[in-house]
């Protein structure tokens, strides 16, 4: 569907990005094909010079594909979008796009594991420094600032502390610093229905496909959303490089981008519940969640994000062997890393999804031997609190 005027989020999560084929299917076709067939050598010399625009490998071109990108570029509100074969990938084709050695990122520490790894050791093997900051101290993002400085990158809510960044402040800091500094934001938490950080000043926004817009822990994918010089140069780089996010995938996203809205408001709502009652418990040393009024980021929560997402974390009593116990006394609640799934997950970040920091950097972001995180589903809530046996 090409709207002929402005549509809804929840509109365009059903309708956006569609175009039927002369079969006048309902729903989006999946063209499981690596190539694509020219009118005659000329048309296929148009398509490989760039003359025209059209199907010519599936590596880099693929309608299926296209329709999932256009559509949650819609929904985030951006220009242009590239999807990719994961998370992770989607990162590294954005930062091999735009990033170059000499270049300089301005992170914060509270980003996931594989995040910080892939800019502290990988991209630092390529001569592209990167200076970690406070997620929630503004004028440590200023002062970070350098001449060569070309990306900021962060996530909000952040992962696993729940830590909520200034993303209108952060953005002013970037574009007024006096150079070109794009500003990047893991939107994988929230997802367009709860947040949109282009709206905020932000100027790419990214996404693990794999998580909420997925929505039922089968496939892996990632997308970048920008403006379209910025795709442009990430599918120059991936028709060499090859992160391409498969025909199949690309359908189960665009498909689960059409409940998106009733998963992610279901699960926040019970997510919230869950804190909630999750203060009430002795055992429980420190909640953390954006949604409760004790958070320190609570009213800039409030203010950038229509509700505060489906996941918390929160401390135990009895360190690292408290925590591991009450994961493993769980019967209904999915003991996975992987979050944004209909069905609860619970995981131990100092051992899992960190396990690659040393000691030091987990306690400088706040990850202790006795924090647990919770992805919360759509299961009943009081169900997924009976299961946690304190």
């Amino acid at each position: 569907m090409k709207p002929t005027k402005t549509y809804r989020p929840q509109t365009l999560a059903v309708r956006g990005g569609q175009t039927r084929t002369s079969e006048g299917e309902h729903s989006e076709a999946i063209f499981a094909t690596s190539s694509f067939v020219f009118d005659n050598a000329a048309h296929a010399q148009r398509l490989f010079s760039n003359q025209q625009d059209g199907n010519i490998y599936s590596r880099f071109t693929n309608p299926t594909v296209k329709t999932f990108e256009q559509r949650l570029a819609l929904m985030e509100g951006g220009e242009s979008c590239v999807a990719t074969a994961s998370g992770m990938s989607a990162m590294l084709c954005l930062c091999m796009s735009l990033l170059q050695a000499g270049d300089h990122v301005v992170a914060s520490r509270s980003i996931f594991g594989a995040s910080y790894t892939l800019l502290n050791q990988l991209l630092a093997k390529f001569g592209i420094q990167t200076t970690f900051v406070d997620l929630t101290n503004n004028q440590a993002w200023s002062d970070a600032v350098k001449k060569n400085t070309k990306l900021f990158f962060l996530e909000t809510p952040s992962n696993p502390m729940m830590e909520v960044a200034d993303i209108a402040g952060i953005s002013s800091i970037a574009h007024n610093s006096g150079f070109d500094i794009k500003v990047v934001v893991d939107n994988c938490f929230c997802t367009p229905v709860l947040q949109r950080p282009l709206e905020h000043g932000a100027d790419i926004v990214m996404h693990s496909a794999t998580k909420f817009i997925d929505g039922q822990g089968r496939c892996v994918g990632g997308a970048v959303v920008a403006d379209r010089q910025t795709t442009e140069a990430m599918v120059s780089f991936m028709r060499t490089a090859g992160p391409t996010m498969s025909p199949f995938n690309a359908w189960v996203f665009a498909k689960s981008l059409e409940t998106l809205d009733l998963r992610v408001n279901k699960a926040s709502d019970n997510a919230l519940w869950l804190a909630e009652e999750l203060q009430t418990v002795a055992q429980v040393n420190n909640v953390f969640y954006p949604g409760l009024s004790a958070h320190p980021q609570h009213a800039l929560c409030l203010r950038q994000q229509s509700k505060a997402g489906a996941v918390v974390s929160f401390e135990v009593q009895g360190g690292q062997v408290g925590a591991w116990a009450l994961i493993d006394s769980v019967e209904l609640i999915s003991r996975t890393s992987n979050l944004g799934d209909t069905r609860t997950t619970i995981t131990h970040p100092y051992t899992t999804t960190h396990a690659r920091w040393s000691d030091q950097e987990k306690a400088l972001v706040g990850i202790t031997p006795s924090l647990i995180r919770i992805a919360v589903g759509l299961e009943d809530p009081q169900d997924i609190v009976e299961d946690l046996n304190f």
